[in-house]
């Protein structure tokens, strides 16, 4: 039953990745690649986690195990819950747990031994990854959206805490509460197939339920009348090609609603909903505009793509090459190449 469980598993998530790459243009950057890495992880464990290897039958492939789905999972979790668009570098530091966890993984493959100064780290680690799953909950309770994703975070918690449990109680000689981890396998399986069931069931029937409805939702009880949408329309747009504020590399949203004396909030409703676009979208469309009129009339011939680049307002070569090709379904190299054949 297990290796049926673990092809269904296979065959869903490889086809939730296809959807969500198929209609990526519709999702946060950000919460798109983390959403596809926990479907990946999971991909990874279901093929390879320990004695039920689906490959190759007794193999321990640790790498493949649950700890990276879990902390792939809080961070989705966390930057749906949030208006971040980047993923800033210092969020690398939550995957620290993993590297030691592997770690001593590795030591215990190569060495066959379970010291005790390596079972109580890797004890304190397991407990981290149950914090990460512990602030999941807190979070989708606190923002009480996406409220049916606990049907299935909470049973996945509860599998590995009994999996915690039972660690413990092993080390210490006592009856476990379950004797063969393959049941627990079985049913963490069996709770991630009915998962990627309902995330492709959600995306299948509404491509934009999963990532983008919470700037749809958050905005449902604004009364911003016809007449302020059209008036803040009308001056992001001015402010963009009169003042040309998008030349400014530290442009923020705070910025502009200073300038033009208008809520933030207000501006970020009507990019998101009435504009169909958000702010920093919004900004860069002005950038890649003018990239492309300065390459096209030949202007500043003695700088490279980059530094064209950073004079129209952009401060990094990722977010310019990432903002370009999401425009205009070219790279900035690939793009001039293309006008310098119809010259």
């Amino acid at each position: 039953m297990l290796n049926t469980i673990q092809i269904i598993v296979l065959i869903q998530g490889v086809f939730l990745v296809f959807v969500l790459l198929k209609h990526k243009s519709k999702y946060k950057t950000t919460q798109l690649r983390l959403l596809i890495c926990c479907i990946t992880s999971i991909l990874f464990y279901t093929i390879g986690d320990n004695e039920n290897n689906l490959l190759i039958k007794g193999a321990d492939w640790f790498l493949f195990d649950s700890s990276l789905f879990i902390t792939f999972l809080f961070l989705f979790i966390y930057f749906f819950n949030s208006d971040k668009e980047n993923f800033p570098k210092v969020y690398y530091l939550f995957f620290i747990p993993n590297l030691i966890y592997f770690s001593i993984e590795t030591y215990e493959l190569v060495t066959l031994r379970e010291p005790l100064y390596i079972e109580v780290p890797e004890f304190l680690i397991k407990l981290i990854f149950l914090s990460y799953l512990g602030y999941t909950i807190y979070s989708i309770l606190k923002s009480k959206s996406k409220n049916w994703f606990l049907y299935f975070i909470i049973p996945i918690t509860i599998l590995l805490s009994i999996e915690f449990v039972d660690d413990i109680y092993s080390y210490f000689h006592l009856r476990e509460v379950y004797t063969s981890e393959q049941n627990i396998n079985l049913y963490f399986l069996l709770t991630v197939a009915l998962l990627f069931y309902f995330m492709t069931y959600s995306l299948i029937n509404s491509s934009d339920n999963l990532l983008s409805k919470k700037a749809l939702s958050k905005y449902k009880n604004s009364n911003l009348s016809d007449e302020c949408v059209k008036k803040c329309s009308e001056n992001l747009i001015s402010i963009m090609e009169e003042e040309r504020l998008y030349l400014n590399k530290k442009l923020t949203i705070n910025l502009i609603s200073e300038k033009l004396n208008i809520p933030k909030q207000h501006i970020s409703e009507v990019l998101n909903i009435y504009m169909n676009t958000n702010f920093q979208d919004f900004v860069n469309s002005y950038r890649i505009e003018a990239f492309i009129n300065h390459l096209k009339n030949g202007q500043h011939t003695h700088y490279s793509l980059l530094g064209l680049a950073y004079e129209v307002g952009f401060n990094s070569k990722s977010s310019f090459n990432t903002s370009f090709k999401k425009f205009k379904g070219l790279t900035p190299s690939q793009f001039q190449k293309s006008l310098l054949s119809l010259e």
